[in-house]
């Protein structure tokens, strides 16, 4: 199955480089999101930000943290997926890069949105369930 399948009426959200980190936040919060990707004009990707990435900024930094921006904790180097790409090669860039989130892009690279593990294990899960259910049928009428 292709993220295609999954991605129908999917958004995302994005967020300036030169936010504050209480954007961020905000941002996240009142979405009820996961990650934001960065981005100047919504169509190029110029980072990825991500709960994560507020957390890991903490430490040791908690009185900077207010002064901050967007720029000073992103992850620059963003893997992304086309609506081609399969689940399984989906999950499996998922795995080897213990990522969460990954920006869904077109054939020039331009952002259409963003997958969620969650959205890719709620789609294993209906998957199995489908599978299930016709193995259930094909069981009961073999009697």
């Amino acid at each position: 199955m292709k993220i295609s399948s999954i991605i129908s009426g999917k958004r995302v959200e994005t967020i300036s480089a030169s936010a504050s980190i209480h954007d961020v936040v905000n941002t996240l919060n009142s979405h009820h999101i996961g990650a934001l990707v960065v981005s100047s004009d919504g169509k190029r990707i110029d980072g990825i930000v991500s709960e994560r990435d507020v957390v890991r900024a903490m430490p040791g930094k908690l009185d900077q943290l207010i002064g901050m921006h967007v720029r000073d904790i992103m992850t620059v180097e963003v893997h992304t997926c086309t609506p081609d790409t399969t689940v399984a090669e989906l999950m499996k860039m998922m795995t080897e890069h213990r990522i969460r989130h990954v920006p869904v892009v077109d054939g020039e690279g331009a952002l259409i949105c963003i997958v969620s593990i969650g959205d890719v294990v709620k789609n294993r899960v209906g998957e199995m369930e489908s599978e299930n259910q016709a193995l259930r049928d094909y069981v009961g009428t073999g009697a």
